[in-house]
């Protein structure tokens, strides 16, 4: 059983990414942490948290538990909990979120509709 628990430890600590350079067609479902430096052009769907680098660039809809922005969104975004959009993220969409953080410099263009979510 120890073991077990350890292994559960180390996939929570596991992070995917999709490195600088890499452009990606279809759509991307992760139970981890994703993290993306490259292009995607579909959607994205994770039971954790995902960030978007500075270079990322995401053609579709984002839905997860948290997200981090510092690259591109073309599409929607619908996380369960928090949205950071750095001062260097460009979303273009609408976003449904829990909790909202902007820093100065970021660009935002869509609707955006901030309720609790049903998990």
């Amino acid at each position: 059983m120890a073991k077990k628990e350890n292994q559960n430890v180390m996939n929570n600590n596991t992070v995917n990414i999709l490195t600088a350079g890499t452009k990606l067609k279809g759509d991307i479902a992760v139970s981890t942490d994703f993290r993306l430096d490259g292009e995607i052009e579909g959607n994205v769907e994770s039971k954790s948290k995902i960030v978007i680098g500075e270079n990322g660039l995401l053609k579709g809809t984002l839905h997860c538990v948290n997200a981090e922005i510092f690259g591109k969104v073309v599409g929607n975004i619908v996380t369960s909990d928090c949205l950071v959009l750095r001062s260097t993220a460009k979303i273009s969409g609408d976003i449904k979120v829990k909790s909202l953080v902007v820093e100065s410099g970021a660009q935002f263009e869509g609707g955006c509709s901030m309720a609790k979510m049903e998990q």
